[in-house]
């Protein structure tokens, strides 16, 4: 009977499906995801986010083609508060200059999903699609599409009376579900291509390190976006200290206390500032305990990349506050956070139990 069993099991792994194109794929379209976030960073960080007032998911793949269309364009962005109150007067060549970065933004975005509903389509149909994995992808298509409704909520955010920017609540709900498409789409493939490493003694309490590093990772880069949305980051820009004080003056200023977290400049910064450290410490930490009680291998390399990683992006993000966010860098500082989350995921999914024999 047991070698009925292995003759079995041996079988099923010759006829179903090979998960490494999958996976792989999978990875590409996490790698485009990436490339996402920080053409989002750099749309901001510029204030091209506002320069496109339709949202027009198939006509709108398409540039303006004509001198009338680029003037209709520019009419209805003149009607906008952040032209009167921003960019007024900046002539038809100023708003090319911020129409084409949002252009480009939302056609990536339309490539992503192309280069993630044709594939998933192409292995479905030819029945290569991993066992367990077809409800997880058609959620994944889902939630890609979601991300495009969200984004134009967002962005509709921008046109109401007064406001020159988006709202950042809804800043941050779009950042935060681009993370979490990012994270599944990473996992998902990461799963497909790695079997779980034969386990470790320190494998349990480093996974818990790990984890509370990626959970304070994720904090942060939300509170993050919080920092962006009210640009909180142009205030304040000295290290360690705030204003000459650890934790700055009128941090519970606002009524109720709650709008403190999110819409008062020195209790934004702050927060970010302290889940920031706190997340390198952990990381840190992680990568420390690696590197004394782990032998050689993936796992161990995953965490010391954690700790590489975190370092780098503490580093960008001094250099973002001290030399006041220059779009170049305030970019670089959003592209190296998924670096930073790339790093924990990576680390956390090298460290995974595997799974019990059913």
């Amino acid at each position: 009977m047991p070698f009925d069993a292995q003759t079995t099991a041996a079988a099923a792994r010759r006829t179903s499906p090979d998960p490494r194109p999958v996976g792989l794929w999978l990875l590409g379209v996490a790698g485009m995801v990436w490339i996402m976030v920080a053409l989002g960073g750099a749309t901001r960080l510029t204030g091209s986010g506002l320069s496109i007032m339709e949202w027009a998911p198939l006509s709108g793949a398409l540039p303006p083609l004509s001198e009338a269309e680029w003037n209709r364009l520019y009419a209805l962005y003149q009607t906008i508060p952040q032209y009167a109150l921003v960019n007024q007067g900046f002539g038809l060549a100023g708003f090319k200059g911020i129409f084409w970065l949002e252009w480009t933004h939302r056609l990536w975005g339309r490539l992503i999903g192309l280069a993630f509903a044709l594939p998933l389509a192409w292995f479905w149909l030819r029945g290569q699609i991993p066992a367990g994995t077809k409800g997880r992808l058609l959620l994944l298509l889902l939630l890609g599409g979601l991300q495009g409704a969200v984004g134009w909520f967002m962005v509709a955010s921008g046109f109401e009376a007064d406001r020159t920017a988006v709202s950042p609540y809804r800043l941050v709900v779009h950042l935060g579900l681009a993370l979490g498409l990012y994270a599944a789409l990473l996992w998902t493939g990461l799963s497909l291509l790695r079997p779980p490493a034969a386990p470790h003694p320190a494998f349990a309490s480093l996974r818990r390190q790990v984890k509370a590093a990626a959970w304070l990772v994720a904090a942060a880069m939300l509170a993050g976006g919080f920092v962006a949305g009210i640009k909180a980051g142009l205030d304040y820009n000295t290290f360690p200290l705030m204003d000459g004080r650890l934790v700055p003056e009128g941090y519970w200023r606002l009524e109720p206390a709650w709008r403190n977290l999110t819409a008062n400049i020195p209790a934004v910064q702050f927060n970010h500032r302290l889940l920031a450290t706190l997340a390198a410490l952990a990381a840190l930490g992680a990568a420390l305990a690696a590197w004394r009680r782990l032998p050689p291998g993936a796992a161990r390399r995953a965490c010391l990349g954690l700790g590489a990683a975190v370092c780098l992006q503490y580093g960008l993000g001094i250099a973002t506050l001290l030399l006041v966010v220059p779009a170049w860098l305030g970019t670089l500082h959003q592209a190296c956070a998924v670096l930073v989350l790339t790093a924990a995921l990576v680390a956390l999914h090298a460290l995974r139990a595997p799974r019990r024999p059913t």
